[in-house]
Formats: C-alpha cells, structure tokens, sequence
C-alpha cells in the first residue's frame, strides 16, 4: 500500500482524523477538491459554538448543569424512533454527551482553544421537560470562532506535512472507492485545473488528470448536502410540508453530496435521509462569497414573527427556541418565507449573525472591538445589513412599514388592519408583571439568566411606541446548513453495509455519517453540536485507523 490511509475531504473532520492517525506515526494522503484555500471546509465559516455540559463557563454564569440533564434534553431533541436506522446514532449520542461532559474542553484548551465568556443559549425548546430544546445555555463559542477551531489541527495537520507523514493533494476530487472482494483499498477519481478561487468561491471543473491511490484504510469526510438544493428536495420529508421553490444557501457550493452516492456504491448504507436542518431566518448576503449566499441571524426571543401572511406564528415558535418546528409551520403555509417585526431597542440588544466573517471582534480575538461592540448601539455587521442589505425594511409608522414589505415582496399579502391589531394586542400584555401572551412570558425568563440579561434579550417594551423606534422589518428566507442522517457508522467510525456488518477498510467522520452513526441528532438537534460532532467523530475514526493500520 501507498499509503496507511487517505481522507477524502479537508473539512475539520478531516484535518483531526489526519492528524491523529499521523500522530501515531502512520501516513496519510489527505484529499480535497477545492483549492487549499479552503482548508478547514465549513467549519471556517461558522460562529465557532461547541455543545459543552458543566463547563467552568456554566459555572461562572451560575448555570447548573449535568450529564443527565444534558441527556434528558438530547433524548427530547432527538426523539429517536427508528430501531435500526436510529440504533448507531443512538450509541453516538450517548457517547457525544459524554465526551461533551468530560474530557472534551479540557482536550481543546490542552491545544490552545479558549473560549468567550458567556455561555449562549441556542434551541431554547418547545416548552416541555422532555421535549425538545436546551434546558440551560450551553453554546460556548470559541474565541476566534469558526477559524479558532480550525487553526490547531490545521498546524497539526502541516506538521505533520513538513515531517513527511501527510501529503496534501488540493484539487483531487475522487470519482470512485477502489474495492476487491467488498473491501475497500483505496480511491480514484480526476485531477482537476489549477484554482485561485478564494475561500468559499465556487471553483472550476476542468478535469486535467486522473488519480488512482491505494490505502490500508480510506476515511470519507466530505460534508453534506447543503449546497446541492436539487438534492435537499429529493430527500425533503412531507412533515415539513411542500420543500421551498426558493432557498439561500448557508455553505459554499462544493457541500454537493457526491461522496454519499460514491460511497454507497462501494457497499456502505445512507441512513436517515429524509432528516435535515435548515434555518428559517435566513438574509441575503449584501456581499456574496458564494452563489445565493445567505447568512443567518442569531435572534433574541423579542421579535414579533409573522407569516408571509401577516398571521403572528404560535408557540413555541419564537426566535430561537425550535428550529425545525418553525420551517415546519411556514413551509404549511405555502410560502418560503417569514418576517421579524422590530424596534430598534431590539435589534440593538438582539441581533447577531452568525458566521466568523460577521462576527471580525470575535474572529479577530480583540477584546477592545468586544468592548466597542457592547457600547455601540448596533454593531457594525448588522448596521451593514440595515444599510445594504435588501431583506430590511425602516419606517417610522406602521403603515410605511406594511406598504414597505408588501412593495419588497411583490406579493401583496399583509393587511396593515391586521397587521396593528395583532401588535397592539401583544403591545397590552406589556403593562402587567404577569401575562397570557407566551413569547413575553418567554422574554422575561429568559432575562433571569445573567447572560441573556446583559448582552442578548432587550427589557420587555412596546413595539409601537414611538421612543422604541424606528420600526424596522425583516424578511426571513429558509436557509439551507446541514444534513442529519447519513452514512451508518459503528462506535469505531466504520462504515456499515446493508447487513450492518462493517465495510473493510472504509470509515467515515463528520456531517457525511450524520455526525455519527448516519444520525447522532435524530430529528432535531440543540446547537453547537455540529462542530463538535465533526471534531468527535474525527477524532474517533482517527485514533480507529491509527490502531487498526
């Protein structure tokens, strides 16, 4: 053999099942095909949060929190109920919620990782104990975000290429898995043209050569299928109803999928497809890196949401509290889209986007523009937005407001009447200590929490009082990430055949396993848990590797 093992993709996943199989002294033939501008894949471009459970971060904020509370919520999150598909993801997440629990930060600071200091709280739930969501905050972003993950296996990674024990190929886009007798040995696929596309931008196809690489082991770690939206529709489940005719994309166009059909031509089975997460408060993107790029605002739980329609959506889907029921309730509606109804109170203390490019304090680990940031009265990525942005819509009066949204449609569809009876109606249950109207007895718990009490929920306020404006509107697109099921893996990260007996020499780690087992979140997950699932399978699938070759 050439080599121990090659990893088919140079995404996170990637990066840390190549250096821990090199670690151990094995060589690697690390496989991708973009540019090696795109090293790190996805998880370059994210907000950095990590699904940690009784972190010292927690702790500091007040926060208790346990392994079995933790396992409580994921159980709800996940609500596992296919015995076979669901068996591995199962085993996955159990042993996910432990590895969060125990050595995972200490793993991570052990390489330099550090994280910001108050603790996040994303997927806030559907109301119920042992239903879905977070009990408690639990997104811990990493300070540096998407590329302060990145960065320590990187420099592990090219370490290990200046020692010899990794060889890099960029632009080596594998077409096929080399099998004999079920078994796989290795790759082979086209060397495609030389690129200077920057990170993110879509690349060429020109195929120059052709490449043919054998292998002890082969790791696939190629992503999902966010960026293929024809792929997205093919596996749409009906709950979430009609799949939307128009979509923006939340990663890069090389996120294509193909390694999943390639890889179940070699004998490895595609678990859980119908399962998916796509974020409904998407925004284009003023400057575009990728084709329908779009970015996703991280919302505070105080904007009023209302359908293409005009109709104020039910509990519990405010902003931020359950994802998947929220597509659900607007893909129902036959429409593709949504709208925040704001004051600038709110988007002052309540808008951030996510993404390591919006978030340049954070990614550029400054402290002094952190501190900028929390004095300004809008932060500068969200000024942009506001300013060039064309989902965003200000006005003084409502009824400029409604004209502005239905004029930014084309569709005509909100009756300004409407629109101001629903508003003032929520407008009264602000006069009072107590309520009926759930999304402000929502706002008020969640300002008990110190963190979400000082940088993340504005104090409750009428929407159309004059002192709390302008009023502003925001059209929210569906916006496609990340795909939930995927190829079957063991608690070794090998791939499973139809049988569920394990493929010779094939494995696989990160959103292309589901982030493990072909589905480590069942239907829904509680954020900061795909990064985390990347860095975990990977790492497991490495070290399998490393003891096996």
């Amino acid at each position: 053999m050439e080599f121990d093992a090659i990893v088919v993709g140079a995404g996170l996943a990637g990066l840390v099942a190549t250096a821990e199989i090199a670690d151990a002294g094995k060589k690697v033939l690390l496989l991708d095909q973009e540019p090696e501008a795109s090293m790190g894949g996805q998880a370059w471009w994210s907000f950095g949060g990590l699904f940690l459970v009784d972190s010292p971060e927690q702790r500091r904020m007040g926060i208790r929190d346990s392994k079995e509370l933790a396992w409580q919520d994921w159980l709800g999150a996940a609500g596992f109920d296919r015995d076979d598909e669901d068996y591995w993801g199962k085993k996955w997440a159990e042993a996910y919620v432990d590895f969060a629990a125990g050595e995972k930060r200490a793993w991570l600071t052990g390489m330099g990782v550090r994280f910001f200091p108050v603790v996040g709280w994303a997927e806030r739930g559907g109301g119920l104990a042992l239903g879905h969501g977070n009990s408690v905050p639990r997104f811990h972003i990493v300070w540096g975000t998407g590329p302060g993950i990145v960065e320590p296996f990187e420099r592990r990674v090219r370490e290990h290429m200046r020692n010899g024990l990794v060889e890099f190929r960029p632009r080596h886009r594998v077409d096929q898995l080399i099998t004999r007798n079920g078994a796989v040995f290795g790759v082979s696929g086209s060397i495609l043209a030389p690129s200077s596309a920057a990170r993110g931008e879509e690349s060429s196809r020109e195929v120059t050569g052709s490449f043919d690489y054998h292998a002890t082991a082969v790791l696939v770690a190629s992503g999902g299928i966010g960026g293929n939206h024809d792929l997205i529709r093919q596996n749409w489940p009906s709950r979430l109803g009609q799949p939307p005719k128009r979509m923006l994309s939340g990663v890069p166009a090389h996120v294509d999928g193909r390694m999943l059909g390639i890889t179940e031509e070699a004998g490895g089975r595609i678990v859980n497809r119908d399962r998916m997460w796509h974020y409904t408060e998407g925004i284009k993107n003023w400057a575009p890196i990728w084709n329908k790029h779009g970015i996703r605002i991280l919302p505070g739980p105080s904007s009023l949401w209302l359908d293409a329609r005009g109709q104020r959506l039910a509990p519990p889907n405010f902003p931020g509290f359950d994802t998947l029921a929220t597509l659900e309730a607007i893909q129902k509606t036959g429409y593709d889209y949504s709208w925040f109804i704001l004051t600038r109170k709110i988007i002052e203390k309540e808008f951030a986007l996510s993404g390591s490019e919006q978030n340049p304090d954070l990614t550029g680990k400054s402290m002094r523009k952190v501190i900028g940031r929390a004095l300004k009265s809008i932060p500068d990525p969200v000024k942009a937005f506001m300013d060039k942005g064309e989902d965003f819509i200000i006005a003084d009066h409502l009824a400029d407001l409604v004209s502005g949204m239905n004029e930014h449609t084309g569709d005509h569809l909100l009756n300004l009447s409407d629109v101001e009876r629903q508003i003032k109606a929520r407008d009264r249950e602000i006069d009072n200590k107590f309520t009926k109207d759930h999304q402000i007895t929502a706002i008020r718990g969640a300002r008990h929490y110190l963190g979400d009490r000082l940088i993340r929920v504005a104090q409750p306020h009428k929407i159309l009082d004059p002192k709390n404006g302008p009023l502003i509107a925001v059209r929210l697109n569906i916006l496609s990430r990340k795909t939930l099921g995927g190829l079957q893996t063991d608690l070794s990260g090998r791939v499973l055949n139809s049988a569920g007996d394990p493929v010779p020499g094939l494995y696989a780690a990160g959103e292309v396993c589901g982030f493990g087992g072909g589905g480590v979140h069942g239907y829904r997950a509680l954020e900061g848990t795909f990064v985390g699932g990347c860095l975990f399978t990977g790492r497991v699938a490495g070290r399998s590797i490393a003891a096996e070759s």
